[in-house]
């Protein structure tokens, strides 16, 4: 039996949960790939895993705006931060049966931004300005004349990276995007502690020269702090 074979009867039996020596459960293994002969681990992922990776779930029927805002909290600022702890925390700064009923407001998330020592900003952008977005924002969409609020991540070429609290990370055409989000505002958290590297904005597909300078190239304190908008954006 040919060595290629072998290695093609040992990862079938990976995949179909078989055991196969000691690589675990979540891993698959590649013999005859690295040089000294030993075998090449990989993590195996989900599709599930995957669409939600480094996004905060949506669990109730008016809590896209807390999961999108949890989600910004936790991966572009480190901060301990779940839907539900969000949710408790607007709920206390909001009436709650308007909530239910229509959903948090940006207002309502501005409020809790900046209970927690921050500042939440809207802005208005244009095309032009929206593909120079360095930071994570919030975007409120219309889905089939539903409010839905997404976490925008970046413009990579014509296509828009958003982190759907419901549907998971998605990947769609800029004119469909346009078309699903007629306010043309984003609203933004300001801090400190903003991470410039945070994996919202680690691109699924490959970063141009560019946009790899716009992340990691010098920036005035006037930049770092309303990352890159003017006060013109402001509403």
């Amino acid at each position: 039996m040919s060595r290629m074979l072998v290695t093609g009867l040992t990862l079938l039996a990976l995949l179909c949960g078989a055991p196969a020596g000691a690589a675990r459960a979540a891993d698959v293994a590649f013999a005859g790939v690295l040089p000294n002969g030993a075998l090449y681990r990989a993590p195996v992922v989900s599709m599930r895993e995957a669409r939600f990776a480094n996004l905060v779930r949506q669990q109730t029927d008016y809590s896209c705006g807390a999961a999108s805002l949890a989600t910004i909290l936790r991966y572009a600022y480190h901060l301990d931060a779940d839907e539900t702890t969000v949710i408790e925390g607007m709920l206390s700064l909001a009436d709650p049966e308007v909530v239910k009923e229509r959903g948090f407001s940006l207002l309502d998330i501005k409020r809790y931004v900046e209970s927690l020592g921050m500042r939440g900003r809207g802005y208005r952008v244009d095309e032009n300005r929206l593909r120079s977005l360095r930071v994570p924002s919030l975007a409120l969409m219309d889905v089939n004349g539903f409010r839905h609020f997404v976490v925008l991540k970046q413009v990579t070429g014509d296509m828009v990276e958003i982190g759907d609290p419901i549907l998971g990370n998605r990947v769609i055409p800029l004119p469909q995007f346009l078309e699903a989000w007629p306010s043309r505002a984003v609203f933004v958290v300001i801090g400190t502690d903003f991470d410039r590297n945070t994996v919202l904005l680690q691109p699924s597909t490959k970063p141009s020269a560019r946009a790899l300078y716009a992340r990691q190239g010098p920036i005035t304190d006037a930049e770092l702090l309303d990352f890159g908008f003017t006060h013109a954006d402001l509403f």
